[in-house]
């Protein structure tokens, strides 16, 4: 199992918007450009949050996983319930798990049922111009997630945000926790309940990760815009972390 940091992990954004993705290259590419894209992934994100995934509504109720509120929700058909028109405040946890299930659908079907043919050329053509700008970083990325093991994403963001980043940059289907209020180490602890006697790896930019990877006795791939990122990462570097610890 790899566990993944998602934000200058899997994919990059921040170090588009401050420019240091740019001054890792002495300044051999346009800082403006990379802030620019930055900031149309931002609104990209910004849009789908409010509009199809109830952010505005919900954001004050961050949970570590989409499933957290299960115990909550009756199973009631959902397919003519009026979201905007049901009373929701910060304690009603039965109606904040209608809106997590719905979310669960509209993540698992993917931005193809949610953006029109516009959009979703829209979309295609910024991730194609970011993908380009960070010499493949993101499709490098997609093709090793592709490969037959099983990742789960562990970000330090708000879970809801977090699921739009990993539709909007093609991340399909990640199962993902958020660390925002529980620390990594629990989540951690977490997936080592729900994978019990496998072999684990964490992957990521920052320190929790790495001290919680110690915690856990797991090896830790620093990924960072260095020596150690995409393209370049390969199973094989994997497992020559792995091969140490196991």
């Amino acid at each position: 199992v790899f566990i993944w940091d998602m934000d200058e992990t899997l994919i990059l954004l921040k170090s588009l918007l401050n420019g240091t993705f740019a001054q890792s290259f002495n300044d051999l590419k346009d800082a403006d450009k990379g802030v620019q894209i930055g900031r149309m992934w931002e609104n990209h994100i910004l849009n789908v949050c409010d509009e199809c995934f109830f952010y505005e509504q919900i954001e004050n109720n961050n949970t570590p996983f989409l499933d957290a509120l299960k115990q909550y929700d009756d199973g009631r058909d959902l397919s003519d319930y009026e979201f905007d028109r049901d009373e929701l405040d910060d304690l009603s946890l039965k109606k904040i798990a209608y809106r997590h299930r719905a979310i669960a659908h509209k993540y698992e079907e993917g931005l193809q049922n949610i953006f029109d043919k516009e959009l979703l050329r829209v979309w295609d053509e910024l991730y194609d111009m970011t993908d380009e700008y960070t010499d493949r970083w993101l499709s490098s990325a997609r093709v090793l997630l592709e490969q037959e093991h099983v990742n789960i994403l562990v970000t330090s963001g708000s879970l809801i945000p977090s699921l739009v980043k990993c539709l909007l940059f093609r991340l399909d289907n990640l199962i993902v926790y958020s660390s925002w209020e529980v620390g990594k180490l629990q989540c951690f602890q977490w997936i080592k309940e729900r994978f019990p006697n496998v072999q684990f790896c964490v992957i990521g930019d920052g320190w929790e990760e790495g001290e919680a990877a110690q915690a856990m006795q797991w090896p830790f791939v620093k990924i960072d815009l260095g020596p150690h990122r995409f393209p370049g990462l390969s199973l094989r570097t994997l497992g020559c972390y792995l091969s140490v610890v196991y």
